[in-house]
């Protein structure tokens, strides 16, 4: 993957440029206080392998590609889901229901679980690469990582799907701080 520069034809020059003020960064709620209004469905990425498996709770995971089918996520540079990523080069998106909020809290690091302590109370099984799908999830994406993005605490991976597994449910919802659901389809 090759990263571009702004082309010149979307580059301002000349009045125009001039007339256009240099972004002030967001401080305090701004940004955190936007976000909080778009409502996200909440994913748990799984990475490692044995005792060093790690994984958090994310509403940042999306596809970025049908063809190849790619997906990406967004992942702390600091925290240890990231370290299990780089080191492993596999992750496994999790899609949750509904009713698995208690699995969400614990990979969120609710109750100060770390690893895989988090795992626990739920089962869970490997798919392809290695890594963990959640039984009974709206789905399992099973990743290896083609790509990643390094920008200031954060990082963009991007992960070629190696296998998917899909159940059916209502969704798992973030916004406003707080979760919500979807409601099942009624077809």
């Amino acid at each position: 993957m090759t990263l571009h520069s702004v082309p010149a034809a979307f580059r301002r020059s000349g009045a125009a440029a001039e007339a256009v003020q240099a972004p002030t960064p967001a401080r305090g709620l701004g940004l955190k206080q936007a976000m909080r209004t778009l409502a996200g469905g909440v994913s748990v990425v799984t990475a490692g392998i044995g005792d060093g498996r790690t994984g958090a709770t994310v509403t940042s995971a999306h596809s970025l590609s049908m063809e190849p089918e790619t997906m990406a996520v967004s992942i702390n540079l600091a925290s240890s889901t990231w370290e299990a990523i780089r080191r492993h080069g596999l992750f496994c998106v999790n899609v949750l229901r509904a009713d698995q909020r208690a699995v969400a809290d614990r990979f969120a690091g609710f109750g100060g679980l770390k690893g895989a302590s988090r795992y626990e109370g739920a089962d869970w099984h490997p798919l392809v690469t290695g890594a963990l799908a959640l039984e009974g999830a709206l789905a399992a994406i099973d990743c290896e990582v083609e790509h990643v993005i390094e920008r200031h605490s954060h990082a963009l991976v991007l992960g070629t799907v190696r296998a998917v597994e899909v159940s059916q449910g209502p969704g798992l919802v973030w916004v406003d701080g707080r979760y919500a659901e979807l409601a099942e389809r009624s077809d």
